[in-house]
């Protein structure tokens, strides 16, 4: 019914709220817009050729990783300030500027494989079913068939992250010029052109991987009607929020194992 939905939609958005520190909302705001600003900044910076839009992206990409520890305070992340500075400059001293946006494209979807895929081990729960146990009313069991589509659903996220961060290392490999083999002094079999390379991984790449998450949105909202996360804003929101939780229980857990 309806109301029940509304219910546990309100239940699970209480529950996603605990999780959001008011102090950390706009840290994580900010976060958010330089995250989707980063690979739009390094398209045009390829695109055009421009040294100087590299290196303010390599600035937006280190701003994007040190931010939060900045905000808590965190020693090292201050201390790796002066650290980056000094590696910026020799990029500029040796015409390498865009020699470090090679690595999200590849670093961040084989990290996110990474943590889809070690949630599929013998013994531990996959990731989505966390997910749906986090998103549901405390207590309430899961469905069994949920539990199956929830496991299922893992292990193609974890092989789609894994295949295009396959696919923006060869790229990136390939690239010409300044790309990984060519500036190694290694003439790639298979030259391909940076904005090429740079259209798919920063553009296409996340194309791919946000029409994948509206499109399983629509598929399970016909595939399971009772369940409360119908709305697809409301749910991207609690994926965000619940994420780094998430993602904490995964590294103790890792910790624990070790």
């Amino acid at each position: 019914p309806r109301p029940a939905r509304i219910a546990a939609s309100s239940a699970a958005g209480a529950e996603v709220s605990m999780y959001l520190p008011k102090g950390s909302i706009k840290i994580r705001a900010l976060v958010t817009i330089l995250a989707l600003a980063y690979p739009v900044a390094a398209h045009i910076a390829v695109a055009r050729h421009s040294a100087p839009l590299a290196v303010a992206s390599v600035v937006l990409l280190v701003t994007l990783i040190l931010l939060p520890g900045l905000a808590r305070g965190n020693r090292a992340a201050w201390l790796a300030v002066p650290a980056v500075i000094a590696g910026i400059f020799l990029l500029i001293r040796f015409g390498a500027e865009s020699l470090p946006l090679f690595a999200p494209p590849v670093l961040f979807t084989g990290f996110m494989a990474w943590i889809f895929g070690r949630t599929l081990a013998p013994g531990k729960t996959p990731l989505i079913e966390r997910f749906a146990r986090l998103m549901h009313e405390p207590g309430k069991p899961i469905d069994t068939a949920i539990r199956d589509y929830a496991r299922r659903l893992t292990r193609i996220w974890t092989v789609l992250l894994a295949t295009l961060s396959a696919v923006n290392l060869v790229l990136a490999l390939l690239a010409v010029p300044s790309g990984l083999l060519n500036s190694a002094g290694i003439e790639p079999f298979m030259p391909v052109p940076q904005a090429v390379w740079s259209l798919f991984a920063n553009v296409l790449n996340y194309v791919i991987l946000a029409t994948f998450f509206a499109a399983e949105h629509l598929y399970r909202r016909r595939r399971f009607p009772q369940e409360p996360y119908h709305n697809l804003l409301r749910f991207i929101g609690q994926v965000v929020a619940l994420g780094p939780r998430l993602f904490a229980e995964s590294g103790r857990s890792m910790k624990r194992a070790d």
